[in-house]
């Protein structure tokens, strides 16, 4: 997954980066990692947690620029060591 967020302005609309909310996964996941700008294409989000990473997928929500698409968790997995 490519993060557009510090791209410039003009790179992340031709990108298509849209705005995603984490919703669901484990209590203490701290706000600022359910916010997130994701390419439009982007269908899964994985996010590093406590030695695995929280798995969160695109929901069926509409697609508009003014609402951020939100994305649900599905799972967690540990990491390999």
């Amino acid at each position: 997954m490519k993060d557009f967020s510090q791209a410039d302005p003009v790179a992340r609309d031709v990108a298509g980066v849209i705005d995603a909310v984490l919703e669901g996964g484990p209590a203490d996941l701290p706000a600022d990692l359910r916010s997130h700008r994701v390419a439009r294409a982007e269908e899964k989000i994985k996010v590093r947690h406590y030695g695995g990473y929280e798995h969160f997928e695109r929901g069926n929500a509409p697609d508009t620029a003014d609402v951020p698409v939100v994305f649900r968790w599905t799972g967690r997995t540990r990491i390999a060591e």
